[in-house]
């Protein structure tokens, strides 16, 4: 996507998750209103909350779409360094897509200057992209944890899909194939694409070069390997995480196909300010 037309907005360079050399300038806001998730990972609890803990997919409260937007207008009297409004959870933002839409018109109605910027499982996403790009979202980032379903299989314990449940390999399939349509759609569109694939010890850690192959042949523009965090009751809990220079190894493969980010923070569902002092 170019800047015409956005002359009034952030350049899509001030996203600090996007361009490290933002971070040091630019921070975030994480809106915390999508509570419900349309997967169930193997590795995932966000029943836990630690004001104190940096992980995703916690937050210590749900605010509804006004809430969020008054919350909005309160931090953005007390700072000037936000560059982005996100949506990252605690759930995922798509599996109540007018949840995510309404805050999104809302706060690019209200602030049109910033960037707007979601993360997704895919699941939902092909079917909203066009409504997205209307209410001003610029950056999505789409958690891609393996390409090969029998892989997947091991990782989703089921997916739900107008209401269905699907398990094992035919859960891992859909996810896929609605993963691979919602790419289409979102480079169709211009939009930025990040990829976040969670590595999981004796699980994907040796599928992630092949994920950023294929992520590559979708035209996503950069890729997030994130050490898994082993959580209370959770089927992964005991696979421990990746080592250091495990993750050194995979990124620096990974690279091989796609621009890797070496700067995450694994930010929580609330996170706010620069990446580099971690708020919620």
């Amino acid at each position: 996507m170019t800047l015409t037309g956005l002359c009034e907005r952030r350049s899509l360079l001030d996203h600090p998750c996007f361009y490290r050399s933002a971070g040091t300038r630019w921070g975030r806001v994480h809106l915390p209103v999508a509570p419900n998730c349309t997967i169930q990972c193997n590795f995932c609890n966000r029943l836990y909350d630690c004001v104190n803990e940096s992980r995703p997919g916690v937050t210590s409260r749900i605010l509804d779409p006004a809430e969020a937007l008054l919350y909005l207008d309160r931090l953005l009297k007390a700072r000037s360094d936000i560059s982005v409004v996100g949506i990252a959870g605690p759930g995922d933002s798509l599996c109540d897509p007018e949840r995510t839409l309404e805050t999104m018109r809302a706060v690019h109605a209200a602030y049109p200057d910033l960037l707007l910027c979601l993360s997704t499982n895919g699941l939902n996403l092909a079917e909203h992209v066009d409504d997205l790009v209307a209410a001003g979202v610029t950056h999505i980032t789409v958690t891609v944890n393996a390409v090969d379903p029998l892989i997947g299989q091991r990782i989703y314990a089921w997916v739900s899909i107008n209401s269905m449940i699907y398990r094992g390999l035919e859960a891992a399939q859909l996810l896929l194939s609605r993963q691979e349509e919602a790419m289409s759609r979102l480079k169709g569109r211009g939009l930025t694409v990040k990829i976040n694939s969670v590595v999981v010890p004796g699980i994907n850690a040796g599928h992630i070069t092949a994920i950023a192959e294929k992520a590559a042949e979708w035209g996503v523009d950069l890729m997030n390997c994130i050490p898994m965090i082993p959580v209370q009751d959770t089927p992964f809990e005991c696979l421990g995480a990746p080592a250091d220079a495990e993750m050194v190894r995979i990124r620096a493969l990974a690279s091989l196909h796609l621009p890797q980010m070496y700067h995450c923070r694994r930010c929580r569902a609330d996170a706010v300010g620069l990446l580099c002092s971690e708020k919620s």
